[in-house]
């Protein structure tokens, strides 16, 4: 009873907390990054694998329609986007309001013998951002009456979890509902990855990322309290392996990570820049760094890197000849070469280093069938397609593959396809040019069956490995700070988004700020321009290595 009560309380503090954020701008988005990471974290890295594990694969295309189908019904039939919106909104809610019960369910679970009390306790503090995702999507719309008779009915539906019999929660079961509930996570996305109301109207200039970025931290520090206590709570193998995999290989990659970043500042020390004279040496760049080469030479073998150097070489003389420009192209560099390294390069890279680790996490799962080699090429060219992947976010996902099991030629395709394979470039090219493209990956797929089996050179003591991911970790929030967590993940996007306003019935304007797109860069003024293929912000939106 004592979980239930503390379960309630739990919901309750969402409202106070937004009560005092939002006297303040900077704490507005303090409160937006907190949520933005807290709740779409726990979506990612917790609920996703449950999904795969009990839906298989078809739960994930039951989560893509949730996320990206409100977007797409949105840009077909603007007039009526409002209307999409406020359903998906619903959608998202309805699917928290179910979840609930279960959440009832998991705190009597907790209290019989030999279940942890952990489990209990991770229920209680995943509440708070969900109380305070409730109040932050609902107040500003629909004002708060309904806000507040929306809470009521989730502390009521957990008492009726936390008093049902196990008939009615094995109804509800993952297992019974598995396909509802990746439709209604994708929902929660869609809703979580649009900008809240009124918040681009008070942050214009972008003054307050930092603050943004202090709340992302503090949603960070949350979630690795909820996988812990998850870990330690109940048994679920494949998803603690799945966090455990995550941290191995974090542990791994952060080292080398590092001694690539330093290899960057070394090359920008002596001349190589991205704003060299020579288009040959800029595409180079962009293909492999060479930084990028120093993680494949030291993590799947030098046999690897000299066939990925090679390649790199042909493509990048290729596309000079051809006269191909680079989508994206650098504006701004720092003067220091230390900055250019561990600061310009970590902003462009790190989004790429984190979502190829959980890509891989997740599509590595032993819920998903891809064991065949065309289909795993099949499915990395989806994902390379709508994306923009930096030479170093390549590299790492090669790594992942590698270590998940996947096939030669899939470890091979991201070093030299990813950061070039992309709808805003293919757009910079001609059809032959494209033609030609194609014909040498494919080409170097083919070679690259007769490569000899991927190793690591390199095997580091743990004490190194965990002082390494430290570092890491302090450059990654560092550039959280310095950019706030939507543009922080903004660069991961490449089609332009669609510029669209709502207006409300509190005289809220409302822009839809998708991961694609700046908190503050869609009003009712749409003043700003786009490039081909990209947009012409400043250096800060800028992805090309």
């Amino acid at each position: 009873m004592l979980y239930l009560l503390a379960s309630c309380i739990a919901l309750l503090i969402g409202p106070l907390f937004y009560r005092y954020f939002s006297s303040g701008s900077g704490l507005q988005k303090g409160l937006d990054g907190f949520i933005f990471v807290s709740l779409g974290g726990l979506v990612l890295i917790h609920i996703l694998p449950e999904l795969l594990e009990h839906g298989g694969l078809l739960a994930i295309v039951f989560v893509v329609l949730g996320l990206w189908g409100p977007t797409a019904s949105e840009r077909l039939f603007h007039r009526y986007s409002e209307i999409t919106h406020n359903l998906t909104l619903s959608l998202g809610i309805g699917g928290l309001l179910l979840h609930t019960i279960t959440d009832g369910g998991a705190m009597v679970l907790a209290q019989q013998d030999g279940n942890s009390s952990l489990l209990a306790l991770g229920v209680i503090l995943h509440r708070l951002p969900v109380g305070l995702a409730i109040w932050w999507l609902l107040k500003p719309q629909v004002g708060t009456r309904w806000a507040s008779l929306v809470l009521v009915a989730m502390m009521l539906l957990t008492g009726v979890g936390y008093f049902a019999g196990e008939q009615l929660l094995s109804q509800l079961s993952l297992d019974n509902t598995v396909y509802l509930q990746a439709f209604v996570t994708g929902s929660i996305l869609h809703v979580v990855l649009h900008q809240p109301h009124g918040q681009h109207d008070t942050d214009k200039q972008g003054q307050y990322e930092y603050q943004a970025g202090i709340g992302s931290l503090l949603g960070i520090g949350l979630l690795m309290v909820l996988l812990l206590m998850d870990s330690g709570g109940h048994e679920h193998a494949h998803h603690d392996h799945s966090t455990e995999q995550l941290t191995t290989w974090l542990m791994t990659i952060a080292p080398v990570l590092l001694l690539s970043y330093a290899a960057a500042a070394l090359r920008f020390q002596l001349g190589l820049t991205p704003q060299d004279n020579s288009l040959a040496r800029r595409w180079f760049q962009r293909l492999a760094g060479p930084e990028a080469l120093v993680l494949t030479a030291l993590l799947l073998g030098p046999w690897l890197a000299l066939f990925q150097l090679l390649v790199v070489f042909i493509m990048s003389a290729y596309m000079a000849h051809a006269r191909v420009e680079i989508t994206d192209p650098h504006s701004k560099l720092p003067n220091n070469a230390l900055r250019f390294g561990f600061a310009h390069l970590v902003d462009r890279s790190a989004p790429w280093v984190l979502l190829s680790l959980v890509l891989v996490n997740l599509i590595g799962h032993p819920s998903v069938p891809l064991s065949n080699p065309m289909l795993q090429i099949a499915v990395l060219l989806l994902v390379f397609l709508p994306m923009r992947f930096c030479n170093l976010g390549a590299a790492v996902l090669s790594i992942a593959l590698a270590y998940s099991g996947w096939s030669p030629i899939a470890i091979i395709l991201p070093l030299i396809a990813a950061p070039v394979l992309n709808i805003a470039q293919l757009k910079l090219m001609s059809w032959p040019q494209r033609g030609v493209l194609l014909a040498i990956i494919a080409v170097t797929l083919v070679a690259a069956i007769r490569l000899p089996m991927w190793f690591s050179l390199i095997t580091l003591p743990e004490a190194i490995n965990l002082a390494a991911l430290l570092v890491l970790s302090g450059l990654f929030a560092a550039s959280l700070l310095r950019l706030g967590p939507r543009k922080f993940l903004r660069r991961l996007m490449m089609l332009k988004p669609a510029s669209h306003g709502h207006k409300h019935g509190h005289d809220h304007a409302h822009a839809h700020a998708s991961v694609a797109e700046s908190p503050h860069s869609h009003g009712h003024t749409h003043s700003h321009s786009h490039q081909s293929g990209g947009h012409s912000h400043s250096d800060a939106n800028k992805h090309h290595h």
